[in-house]
């Protein structure tokens, strides 16, 4: 590890090579970088997206929906390689300008309406099809409240204390034990919240649910940074026994198959296009092991 104190220019210039996993998307200029036209499905609903945590928050939430009987929820799932910078090709960066995935296209109405940021996302969705929002009152704003919570804390988790612990070229332990301390607040917010409630904002399953699963739920399964032992997740009881409850919901399974494209390769639905999918085309089926 360097032992050179950095001292900051007057005026900070990007280093291409500054290591680190993903470094090759990073920069500091928006746009696209080249032309690509994004592909377009049969379904009113074009997602467009990967299987991290932002992208998994929305595929639960069309999951859920199609398992509650709402056909208009039906889509096509693309697959966006972020590590290949498919998300700054001017098809995606069209749908956000932000390059950032999940993004979504609606084309149910007279013209096509395009989403992005995830909690954006969630909320057309629950008012779109009337689900897993309340409709007013205090039950609503509390399910906001806990929504934007997330859209603001996760980057900590994230950006924060997985870059520096998991991504980055050199262990520094100030930024770790900073955003580990930080990562283990959060924690222990929602495991007070939970202490005496289903779920996170009351005793109804919510969008505010999916947000915060698809990040903190997963960080306690052991899913995120292989940080499980060393943020003592364990510890967090409410905060497990929401997660397992979350995890065990058939729709949340099949949610966090959509865009994946690591891990067991039955886990792995590339592309979603129809409901069959999940049976059909998984990695597995689509790339056996070699004998």
């Amino acid at each position: 590890m360097s032992d050179t104190l950095y001292t900051p220019p007057k005026v900070w210039k990007w280093e291409q090579e500054n290591g680190g996993e993903f470094a090759s998307t990073n920069r500091p200029v928006a746009g696209a970088t080249h032309d690509k036209e994004l592909p377009a499905g049969k379904h009113p609903l074009q997602l467009y997206s990967l299987a991290t945590p932002n992208g998994v928050k929305v595929t639960v939430m069309l999951e859920e929906l199609l398992a509650k009987g709402h056909a208009g929820a039906e889509y096509d799932a693309w697959i966006i390689k972020i590590g290949d910078g498919d998300q700054f090709g001017s098809g995606f960066v069209g749908i956000n300008p932000n390059s950032k995935i999940p993004a979504l296209l609606d084309r149910s109405g007279d013209e096509p309406v395009r989403v992005f940021e995830s909690g954006s996302i969630l909320m057309h969705l629950a008012e779109k099809f009337g689900e897993f929002l309340p409709k007013d009152g205090t039950a609503r704003t509390e399910t906001l409240s806990w929504l934007f919570w997330q859209m603001g804390s996760a980057p900590y988790l994230g950006g924060g204390f997985g870059h520096f612990y998991a991504y980055a070229p050199e262990k520094w332990q100030y930024p770790i034990d900073r955003f580990a301390m930080e990562s283990k607040r959060q924690l222990d917010v929602l495991d007070r919240q939970l202490a005496e409630r289903t779920y996170i904002a009351g005793e109804e399953y919510t969008i505010a649910d999916m947000a915060i699963w698809s990040w903190y739920g997963q960080l306690v399964l052991g899913r995120l940074y292989d940080a499980a032992e060393f943020l003592d997740v364990e510890s967090y009881t409410n905060v497990v026994r929401w997660a397992k409850a979350i995890d065990a919901r058939p729709a949340v399974q099949r949610g966090r198959m959509v865009n994946r494209s690591f891990g067991d390769l039955h886990m792995q639905l590339h592309e979603r296009h129809d409901a069959s999918d999940f049976a059909t085309r998984t990695q597995d089926k689509l790339e056996p092991a070699a004998e």
